[in-house]
């Protein structure tokens, strides 16, 4: 079984789903998978602390599977950026062929990598930013619609508009983000216009990724209304799982007139790891998507993709096609 789009032709792989960059959870241990059940997976560069840490996931990644993976790389302003400059040499020299930007300003990232035959897939919130992606050479855009996890943008525009709407405007293929955890939701994102789907929360939530049990176990429980918007009157805002710490956010910010200053302490990335290795799911800010309220179990990987793949191709055929008279 397999559905084939323009981005499965473009970019070699069996199936139109994609397990995006992930900060702390793409590791080997993650991506392999994927790859090896025929998804494309992304390490997290910046999860590395080190270009020469990233060089030996490269390789370490390349031990666990001879199928297409890439690497995520975020452009994040900062007042002392890491060395992009040594993150891109070391995935150019690794062999990737496929790189996720994310972020901020990716023009001199995108060259760099094109010059070395490299296809770009970038991350964005909007249908204006997925046009300047598009201009700067992107091979293909990811479109990141309200419902996800991390970096919503300040839009506010679901998926269900923001990928019609994206669709109807980009050329290169597009992937639907933010929301997506089973094949009605694949099928869903192909009826709009993409030609697959980028999926985060998803994929955390399965027996191989890097993450604590009980945070996993959380995730499985939590419904649709377990998120909360973080740095909303920041300008940066951010959907989080719902949580003691994440609420504590959310009324500081309520208060009025808060700085990151402000809460800090409580969104620290350290704290966050803390919570992670202790299996404290109240402990630290985590990622989630509303997501979480379609997840009910931990298959493997290679479980996950071949049912959303079997589900999506049901719907197609059956489903739909028996709605026509």
């Amino acid at each position: 079984m397999a559905i084939k789009t323009r981005f499965t032709e473009e970019f070699g792989i069996e199936h139109p789903i994609v397990q995006g960059g992930m900060q702390w959870v793409g590791y080997a241990e993650m991506v392999a998978p994927v790859a090896n059940a025929g998804g494309l997976g992304f390490l997290t560069a910046l999860t590395q602390p080190t270009p020469e840490d990233l060089a030996k996931e490269i390789a370490r990644t390349k031990e666990m599977t001879d199928k297409p993976f890439g690497v995520n790389l975020t452009i994040l302003p900062a007042i002392k950026p890491p060395p992009y400059a040594e993150y891109r040499q070391a995935i150019i020299e690794g062999g990737i062929k496929i790189v996720e930007t994310a972020g901020y300003k990716p023009q001199e990232h995108i060259d760099h990598f094109k010059q070395h035959g490299i296809k770009i897939i970038h991350k964005c919130t909007a249908v204006r930013h997925a046009l300047s992606a598009e201009r700067m050479g992107a091979d293909a855009i990811s479109i990141d619609g309200f419902e996800c996890a991390g970096h919503p943008g300040e839009d506010d525009i679901p998926g269900l508009i923001l990928i019609p709407a994206a669709a109807d405007k980009v050329k290169v293929p597009m992937l639907a983000s933010g929301g997506f955890g089973d094949g009605r939701g694949l099928a869903a994102a192909l009826a709009l216009g993409a030609d697959g789907i980028n999926m985060g929360t998803r994929f955390c939530v399965t027996k191989e990724a890097p993450i604590h049990e009980k945070f996993k176990q959380q995730m499985v429980e939590n419904d649709e209304r377990d998120t909360k918007l973080i740095f909303r009157t920041l300008h940066n805002t951010a959907r989080v799982m719902k949580n003691k710490v994440s609420e504590e956010v959310v009324a500081i910010e309520a208060k009025g007139g808060a700085k990151f200053e402000d809460v800090v302490h409580l969104v620290a990335g350290t704290r966050g790891r803390q919570a992670m290795a202790d299996g404290d799911p109240d402990g630290g800010i985590w990622s989630a998507g509303m997501i979480q309220g379609l997840i009910h179990d931990i298959p493997t990987v290679k479980e996950l993709i071949d049912r959303i793949v079997a589900d999506a191709e049901e719907v197609i055929r059956k489903r739909m096609s028996n709605m026509i008279t």
